[in-house]
């Protein structure tokens, strides 16, 4: 029998709700702009709907106990970082490039900045449950999914 990931508990909670919100508004985003007007930003679009699978794996990643997610959350969550810095940074100085907005566009300005606070609060929160979440592996055996 599985039991609960240290990760998501207290803050973390929120956090996968966040992730839950945020993988709902970019895979809607994505889906619509990608079937409506594709060729108007490709580059743009394509982010969009990369945004959205780097937030459900992310969420999934929270979720899911054991060593081997708590990695694929530490990596996800650095990548969305890294992609949110970049992203931003580009809308800012080559506005040819996104003739439409990414969530990360601006830094997620049109999200009030969530896509911007959220990785750092999920590193932030990883970095706190680390000893936690690895000794899961080791005090639970159960925990552990098949494939781990």
């Amino acid at each position: 029998m599985a039991t609960r990931s240290s990760l998501a508990t207290g803050i973390g909670r929120v956090l996968i709700a966040v992730y839950g919100v945020l993988a709902l508004a970019a895979t809607g985003r994505s889906v619509v702009q990608i079937i409506e007007k594709f060729d108007f930003a490709p580059f743009a679009y394509t982010l969009s709907a990369v945004a959205a699978v780097v937030y459900i794996v992310a969420m999934i990643a929270l979720i899911v106990p054991g060593r081997t997610w708590y990695r694929v959350a530490c990596v996800t969550i650095a990548f969305e970082m890294t992609g949110v810095l970049v992203i931003g940074t580009l809308s800012l100085v080559d506005r040819a490039l996104f003739p439409d907005d990414t969530i990360w566009s601006y830094y997620g300005l049109g999200y009030a900045f969530a896509p911007l606070v959220l990785p750092a609060a999920g590193l932030w929160w990883l970095r706190k449950h680390h000893r936690t979440a690895v000794a899961a592996d080791t005090a639970h055996p159960a925990s552990v999914s098949a494939g781990e």
